[in-house]
């Protein structure tokens, strides 16, 4: 078993991201595997409608447009590339990678990891009266009335971990948890067994920090100012140790910075609380500790592990419904007078009105002021977004927009001209026993399946009281937005919203653990409504968080608001004014 650490570096947070970063990692520092993560809920109804098209499709070409530049020159160094771009079709996806290959002129060793299809047992289970009860509310699938189109269970690091001990030089797999792109290759090159849950939880604290890019190196982060050359930081790698500690880096030179607070922030994003479940682990992030080494290298040890569940999350996708938009600009005074009359001439418009649709949402975006000194600066902008099962209802929505426009309020016009609206993909979170999925191995004509983890029933969370707050700074208070102390980072869950803030000393903190109340929560999100709410905190990572259950709806396929991932949540609480000690204020923020 080897002790030298492993240079994992990431150069993809999703389907979209930077085509230039493999380049940029193969480059700029010696590294000894590229991984990337193209794969997210949304990501997976995109690639459901590709294959809708095309029966060859459902994988992220983006991947292979990055393989085409770096392939040689990895093949060459001897860097291991592990991708779960192959999506919903990993085989094509492989094909495509020896395709690339062979016009290089190269052979090239292409394993293949997959297994996570789950579309026909979740079809049996159901026809045995499984109700594939949703994840967060309990509701069984047959709510919305469709069938399943597609199942995805998350599978773990070990068929990644075989395929890289047998040669293979590239590892493509389906759905697999986001860190296991990391821990597959830690996993591999440190020769771990399955039940070494600390060194596991630690690739996997790692992974969670690497996978999502650009956003552990100063990007999405809330004290961005501070931040040096953000408009192209690098990409992040993990310097991953024996016993799963890892150093957080990046390559020398470029833009961005690695920090504990920029760490803190990954760490806190998209997830549910203390507990991190994985296919192979639970991770407690709760345990880790984070230590500023040198310049942009922030080392995470201490992680502990559980046993890994014995249930397996896995997606359901399905289509629904459509849905279609139209933005109305709306120029001057009077602008709630005007806005109101658009609506009510679109609605006559619509045999039905508006009760035509099964959700319909309004907005109204204000950047107009008084004497407007340019046109921009008496604008205001009304989007009507609507959603309903039945394609052709969506599709008269804009042609009723157009249809108004020399018939209603003065200087009417639109955004962009009519469309015919889309189709929106739901993503159903369930579980399913471990055992009743496997992970396959496919190399160079040979076929097995990864032996699994071994498991055990997640034990429940632990409380979520705040800790005690033992100097929490008495003294005159100022009215201040929450940014001033605070750090946020918030993402989406499904239809959850997830949010986590630190502080950025320990004074802030103190006061925090006293202050920050589900009733706080509440007061500081009133888009919560009545909708359940899970806090928790971290004191290792001076962290608090909430989960808002069913604050995004069905998730951000089908939901029709402005912020459909939860991604601006964050900032909005860190707007929030409230009454702050004014000792807070007078302590220099970190660095």
């Amino acid at each position: 078993m080897t002790t030298t650490p492993l240079r994992v570096a990431n150069c993809s947070g999703f389907f979209g991201d930077r085509l230039s970063a493999a380049r940029e990692m193969v480059d700029d520092g010696p590294i000894d595997v590229l991984t990337g993560d193209w794969l997210a809920e949304l990501t997976m109804g995109v690639l459901l409608k590709q294959r809708h098209r095309d029966p060859a499709a459902g994988y992220a070409r983006t991947f292979l447009t990055q393989l085409e530049d770096v392939l040689a020159d990895c093949l060459e160094r001897g860097i291991r590339i592990v991708s779960n771009a192959g999506g919903l079709n990993p085989r094509a996806c492989a094909a495509k990678v020896e395709q690339i290959a062979s016009d290089l002129g190269r052979t090239v060793r292409v394993a293949v990891v997959d297994g996570d299809d789950a579309t026909e047992l979740v079809r049996r289970a159901r026809d045995d009266g499984w109700t594939a009860p949703h994840l967060d509310t309990g509701e069984p699938f047959d709510e919305l009335a469709v069938e399943v189109e597609v199942a995805s269970a998350y599978l773990g690091c070990w068929g990644i971990a075989e395929a890289l001990q047998e040669g293979a030089d590239i590892v493509i797999t389906g759905r697999v948890s986001d860190a296991s792109v990391i821990v597959g290759p830690a996993a591999w090159h440190f020769g771990w067994v399955r039940d070494e849950w600390d060194a596991l939880a630690g690739a996997v604290a790692a992974g969670h920090v690497i996978e999502c890019g650009a956003q552990a190196t100063g990007g999405n982060f809330s004290f961005f100012s501070e931040v040096p050359a953000l408009e192209r930081p690098g990409f992040p790698l993990a310097e991953i140790a024996a016993d799963g500690s890892a150093v957080i880096t990046k390559h020398p030179g470029t833009g961005g910075a690695v920090t504990v607070e920029t760490v803190t922030a990954q760490l806190l994003y998209e997830i549910d609380g203390p507990r991190y479940l994985n296919p192979d682990v639970i991770a407690r992030f709760d345990t880790l500790t984070l230590e500023q080494e040198g310049p942009d290298r922030v080392r995470i040890s201490g992680t502990r592990g559980e046993p890994a569940p014995d249930t397996l999350k896995v997606g359901l996708i399905t289509t629904p419904g459509h849905r279609n938009s139209v933005t109305f600009v709306i120029t001057g005074d009077e602008v709630p007078a005007k806005a109101d009359l658009a609506q009510r001439a679109l609605w006559a418009a619509i045999p039905g009105g508006d009760k035509a649709f099964d959700e319909v949402h309004v907005r109204l975006l204000r950047a107009d002021r008084p004497d407007p000194g340019a046109p921009d600066e008496a604008t205001a902008l009304l989007t009507v977004s609507v959603s309903s099962r039945d394609r052709s209802s969506v599709a008269q929505l804009a042609r009723a927009a157009v249809e108004t426009g020399l018939s209603s309020y003065p200087g009417f016009h639109l955004t962009a001209p009519p469309s015919g609206g889309s189709a929106y993909t739901v993503f159903w979170p369930t579980l399913l026993p471990h055992a009743d999925s496997s992970q396959t191995v496919s190399f160079e004509g040979r076929e097995w399946t990864a032996a699994p983890p071994p498991t055990r029933p997640a034990p429940p969370a632990p409380p979520t009281a705040a800790p005690s707050s033992v100097r929490s700074p008495a003294g005159p208070t100022v009215r201040s937005s929450l940014g001033t102390v605070l750090g946020s980072r918030s993402g989406d869950k499904g239809g959850n919203a997830t949010l986590g803030v630190w502080a950025r000393d320990d004074r802030t903190y103190d006061w925090l653990t006293g202050w920050l109340t589900e009733d706080r929560w509440r007061e500081l999100l009133p888009q919560a409504g009545g909708l359940a709410l899970r806090p928790w905190w971290m004191p290792n990572l001076r962290a608090a968080g909430v989960t808002v259950v069913g604050l995004l709806g069905r998730g951000v396929g089908a939901n029709l608001h402005l912020d459909s991932q939860g991604k601006g949540l964050g900032e909005y609480l860190r707007a929030r004014h409230v009454e702050l000690p004014a000792a807070l204020l007078e302590t220099p923020g970190a660095v």
